[in-house]
C-alpha cells in the first residue's frame, strides 16, 4: 500500500492511495467468513452457508465496501499523521479511463482532491486593547422595569372612562354601505396619531368616535383588528371608519408589597419597598453585565475578522457542499457562500485558539450550559419558580440526547472558553456608560 498527497498551492492539494491484492483481501476474507456466520439463506442451516457461496454471490459488493472503507479509513489516518488541516472532506476525483474487473485481483489507484486550511497569525495579543463598558442602571430604566413587573402581576379592571394605554373592547364600522364591521379589543397605545390617540381617552360605554383607521394604525395591526389580511388592509377604499365602546379594560398595577413580593422572589426573601428596588437593581445590573460581555465578544469577533487576511478554497468548498448537500440549488449555494466562509474563518481562528492553548471543553461544562439555558427559560415564563438541581439535570440529559443541540451547546461552550481565554490575554479597559448611550453605539 501507499499513500501519499501533492500540494496544488497553499489551499488546495491532491491525495493517492495505491492498493495491491495483498492490501486488502485479508480483510475482505474476513468480512466474506463473517457473512457467512450471519447469513441465513433458503437451502442452508444458519450459520452453515459455505464461504465460497457468499463470494460467488455476494463477493463483488463485499470487496467494494472493504476497499472503500479501507481507503477512507487510510486517508484519515493520513491526514492526522501528516497533521493536515483539511476543510470539508476530501473529494474522489473522477477517472473515466480506469475501468477495474473487481475480481480480488486488481491493483487500485484512488486519487482524492482535498481543500487546506491557510496559514495565518492569531491577532491577539496584549497589545490589543478593548473596551468592556460597565453600564449603569439609571433611574428611567429601573422605573420601566419595575412598572413591568408591577403590570405582569396586575389586575384587570373595568373603569368607566378610558385613560392612555386602556385596551377598549369595541365595534369597528367602516363608513360605507355594506363595510366592514368587526367587534375586537383596540390598544390604545398602538395608535400612532397623536390626535386619534387623543380622541380615544376621556370615553364611555357606548360613545362613538370617528377616525382615520390607516392614519391610526399600521398595516399589520389594522389587518389584526379587522381580521382582514394585510393586502387587503393596504387596499382599503374607505379608512373612515366609527369606534363604539363597548367595555374599557385597564391593567392595575400591582401593589408594592409583600404578598407582590413574595409572587418574584422566596416568602419573606424581600419585605420591604426598599429591598425590592435593591433586588430589581440587582437584576438589571446582572442583564447589563450580559450585554456588555456580548459587546465585548463582538468587538473580538470583529477585530479578528478584519486583521486575519485568509483565503479559501473556494471551487473545492462548494463542490464539497454540493456533494454533501445534493438537495441545494446553483442559486442557493451562492446565496449563502459568503455567510458560510465568514463562520468557517472564526470558526478556524478558535480552533487555532484552542489548539494553541491546550483548552479543552469537558462533558461537565456543557452540561453545565445546558442546565443555565434551561433555567434562564424556566424563569423567562414563571419567575417565581425555582427548579431543583435534580430537575435541571434530568431536563439536561434530555436536551444532550438531540445530536443537534449536543452540537449546539458544545460550540457554544467553546466560544464562551475561548472568550475567557481571550480576556486575560489582551488589554480590557473599563468604561463607564448610561444604558440609552449604550444602547446608540456604533447607531
Amino acid at each position: 500500500m501507499n499513500i501519499s498527497h501533492q500540494k496544488i498551492d497553499d489551499i488546495n492539494a491532491s491525495i493517492k492511495v495505491d492498493l495491491a491484492p495483498e492490501d486488502y483481501n485479508p480483510q475482505v476474507d474476513k468480512a466474506i467468513k463473517d457473512q457467512a456466520k450471519k447469513a441465513k439463506l433458503p437451502g442452508f442451516r444458519p450459520g452453515m452457508v459455505p464461504v465460497g457461496h457468499i463470494k460467488r454471490t455476494y463477493g463483488k459488493s463485499i470487496l467494494f465496501d472493504e476497499v472503500n472503507r479501507l481507503v477512507s479509513d487510510q486517508i484519515s489516518n493520513y491526514i492526522s499523521e501528516q497533521k493536515l488541516e483539511v476543510l470539508g472532506q476530501p473529494l474522489p476525483k473522477e477517472d473515466e479511463s480506469t475501468q477495474y474487473n473487481w475480481d480480488f485481483n486488481d491493483a487500485f489507484s484512488f486519487e482524492y482532491e482535498i481543500g487546506l486550511a491557510p496559514a495565518f497569525d492569531v491577532p491577539f495579543s496584549a497589545d490589543t486593547e478593548f473596551v468592556a463598558y460597565d453600564i449603569e442602571a439609571d433611574k428611567a430604566t429601573l422605573e420601566e422595569r419595575v412598572k413591568n413587573l408591577r403590570r405582569s402581576y396586575g389586575k384587570m379592571i373595568n373603569p368607566e372612562v378610558s385613560e392612555e394605554g386602556d385596551v377598549l373592547y369595541a365595534t369597528l364600522k367602516q363608513n360605507k354601505e355594506e363595510g366592514i364591521e368587526k367587534t375586537t379589543s383596540v390598544r390604545t397605545d398602538l395608535v400612532e396619531n397623536a390626535a386619534i390617540k387623543k380622541s380615544f381617552i376621556g370615553l364611555k360605554k357606548d360613545d362613538t368616535v370617528k377616525f382615520d383607521i390607516k392614519k391610526a394604525f399600521k398595516v399589520a395591526d389594522i389587518a389584526r383588528l379587522l381580521g382582514i389580511t394585510e393586502d387587503e388592509a393596504t387596499a382599503l377604499d374607505v379608512t373612515d371608519f366609527e369606534l363604539t365602546v363597548k367595555n374599557i379594560n385597564r391593567l392595575e398595577e400591582a401593589e408594592l408589597n409583600e404578598e407582590f413580593f413574595n409572587k418574584l422572589f422566596p416568602a419573606g426573601e424581600v419585605t420591604t419597598e426598599e429591598q425590592f428596588l435593591a433586588k430589581v437593581k440587582e437584576e438589571v445590573e446582572n442583564l447589563f453585565k450580559q450585554n456588555s460581555d456580548q459587546r465585548l465578544r463582538n468587538d473580538i469577533y470583529t477585530f479578528g475578522m478584519d486583521k486575519v487576511e485568509a483565503s479559501f478554497p473556494e471551487p473545492f468548498l462548494k463542490r464539497w457542499l454540493k456533494a454533501t448537500n445534493p438537495e441545494i440549488s446553483d442559486e442557493e449555494l451562492e446565496e449563502g457562500f459568503a455567510d458560510f466562509l465568514k463562520n468557517l474563518k472564526w470558526t478556524l481562528i478558535e480552533n487555532r485558539i484552542v489548539t494553541a492553548n491546550n483548552l479543552e471543553v469537558k462533558y461537565d461544562e456543557v452540561v453545565s450550559l445546558a442546565k443555565e439555558r434551561i433555567y434562564s427559560q424556566i424563569k423567562m415564563y414563571n419567575i417565581n419558580e425555582e427548579p431543583t438541581d435534580e430537575q435541571l439535570n434530568q431536563f439536561a440529559m434530555q436536551l444532550l440526547q438531540d445530536r443537534e443541540q449536543a452540537n449546539r451547546l458544545f460550540e457554544e461552550s467553546k466560544a464562551l472558553k475561548v472568550f475567557d481565554y481571550l480576556k486575560g490575554v489582551i488589554k480590557i479597559k473599563s468604561k463607564k456608560i448610561d444604558y440609552d448611550k449604550f444602547e446608540k453605539l456604533d447607531k
